[in-house]
């Protein structure tokens, strides 16, 4: 009896040390994960909430032609803002978007055997410095424009697309421009590039350098569809929290999605995608600048 019992009490011993020595853990890494972690958006410390005025911060000087003096001068009452997400698959979507009066897509979202859910026309396609490879491969799909004057806006670091930069990504967006004459081309100058910088820390309170943030094209797109239309309809953008659903799984995305979503919002070192964050400015600006989601609908 002597032995049972002191065979138990020992156990319970290991069990309490293991169950402090958790608590700890959990204490300790919850205190690292405070300090080191990006907080969102909606808990940014110190930092009153600013209604940016997009329509007055515009600016068409911030664009400047690739080649050739063109302007960029696109104008739109109506506009569809097509995400490359996979929510937007099945959606049968495609008829309404190209009866859209313009149509927005970003880097190198496909169109060709997808038609039925995103459509076929593009008035504007968005592209990152990142994504210029991946669009020229494919010329017949993204550059062989049936669209009336379509238009391409290429950001990135300055030393990468600007008039100045001479290597061989801006050698290839020039020569893009100067092959394909019915598209019109353009890259985001770095005085732009900078105003897009400090519209994030005005929006956030951080400072995209100092947080190790990238800012992602659809940061850029959406900014630019502001400029340029009245109203818009964004196709298979999912809302800021997504990821906290509990039927997230069994969205297109997929689980892989939400981790992408989640890691990024967390990371510290290195620079990341302030994916989560982004949508809840977006929401914001929804309601000041007439934006709808749809597929999903938020």
């Amino acid at each position: 009896m002597y032995n049972t019992l002191h065979i138990f009490n020992h156990r319970m011993v290991i069990l309490a040390a293991i169950f402090v020595l958790m608590t700890l853990l959990i204490l300790y890494g919850s205190n690292n994960v405070s300090d080191g972690v990006y907080a969102p958006f909606h808990v940014a410390t110190n930092h009153a909430l600013v209604t940016t005025d997009l329509k007055r911060w515009t600016g068409r000087e911030g664009y400047v032609p690739v080649s050739g003096n063109k302007n960029m001068s696109l104008r739109c009452h109506n506009c569809a803002l097509v995400t490359s997400s996979s929510h937007v698959l099945g959606s049968g979507a495609g008829e309404e978007i190209d009866h859209t009066e313009c149509v927005i897509r970003m880097n190198d979202a496909p169109t060709m055997g997808y038609e039925t859910d995103v459509g076929n026309h593009t008035t504007l396609r968005v592209v990152a410095h990142s994504s210029v490879f991946r669009v020229v491969r494919k010329p017949n799909e993204f550059l062989h424009q049936t669209d009336s004057n379509p238009v391409i806006i290429f950001w990135g670091p300055p030393n990468k697309i600007g008039k100045d930069a001479k290597g061989t990504l801006y050698r290839l967006i020039q020569r893009v421009s100067m092959t394909y004459s019915n598209l019109s081309c353009f890259s985001v100058t770095p005085t732009k590039m900078r105003r897009f910088d400090n519209l994030f820390h005005t929006e956030t309170g951080r400072d995209r350098q100092k947080s190790h943030s990238w800012l992602s094209t659809g940061w850029f797109t959406m900014v630019i569809a502001i400029e340029i239309c009245d109203n818009i309809k964004v196709y298979g953008m999912v809302p800021s929290n997504h990821c906290s659903c509990p039927t997230t799984t069994t969205s297109p995305g997929g689980p892989d999605e939400c981790l992408t979503y989640l890691q990024n919002e967390s990371g510290r070192r290195g620079n990341h995608h302030r994916f989560i964050t982004e949508k809840q400015v977006f929401a914001r600006w929804a309601k000041q600048y007439n934006i709808s989601f749809t597929h999903p609908k938020w």
